[in-house]
């Protein structure tokens, strides 16, 4: 029987943002479609790190030095409520200004064991799945779960 692997359980509906996106456009983009955040690509579709809410929080307020991610989750909850045509003085900032460059991925061929461990490792709750640095999916904690539920 042939192992489970990342393409097997990853999303492939997975949308990305570019990285010369505008903060104001991220805001609407990750709004409209329901998401906390999205991987960024280059000019070329391949992957360059990765934007969430608690990115566009940070960006927005003074919370460069906040001491907890939990605390900066609370602040990402905010930017929905925020009118986004009112943010005039971050016009200039795009999603390459306030991404983080590291993006954690897996190729498609990678085991459930591998993706977890990644997950596990870097404290990921979803991890971009990749073939030959573009992105083609993505997995959750939600998929790693689905698994054992799966088995019963």
């Amino acid at each position: 029987m042939r192992p489970i692997v990342a393409s097997d359980l990853m999303n492939p509906d997975v949308v990305t943002v570019e990285e010369d996106r505008s903060l104001k456009a991220l805001a609407r983009f990750l709004i409209e479609h329901e998401i906390s955040g999205a991987p960024v690509v280059d000019k070329d579709n391949l992957l360059v790190g990765v934007v969430s809410l608690v990115d566009v929080a940070r960006a927005t307020t003074a919370l460069e030095d906040a001491p907890s991610a939990g605390f900066l989750r609370h602040e990402a909850q905010q930017v929905g409520a925020l009118n986004v045509d009112d943010w005039a003085e971050y016009e200039a900032l795009t999603v390459g200004d306030i991404m983080t460059p590291e993006a954690w991925s897996v190729p498609e061929d990678a085991t459930v064991s591998d993706v977890a461990s990644v997950m596990m490792h870097h404290h990921l709750h979803r991890v971009i799945v990749v073939r030959d640095d573009e992105v083609v999916g993505i997995v959750s904690t939600s998929d790693l779960l689905g698994l054992l539920i799966d088995a019963d």
